[in-house]
């Protein structure tokens, strides 16, 4: 089961370090590095039904582009 509760400890120092991450790179590489991140994650929980639902979870109200937001929300 997706753990969506606070987990992170000291989540401020997290964050921090997940800014420096990004540090001095364009955001071609920024993109590349979050993609080595999300498998590597991905890869050390192990579970594809976590996954599903992780992968789920984050697609939750992104409109696709091209969609009216307005026509998404009654759909």
């Amino acid at each position: 089961m997706l753990n969506t509760e606070p987990n992170i400890a000291a989540p401020d120092d997290f964050y921090e370090a997940l800014l420096a991450l990004h540090q001095d790179l364009s955001p071609e590489q920024g993109r590349q590095v979050d993609a080595r991140l999300i498998l590597l994650l991905c890869n050390h929980i192990g579970d594809p039904a976590v996954l599903r639902q992780a992968m789920a979870r984050a697609r939750e109200g992104i409109v696709p582009a091209g969609h009216d937001a307005t026509l998404a929300a009654r759909a």
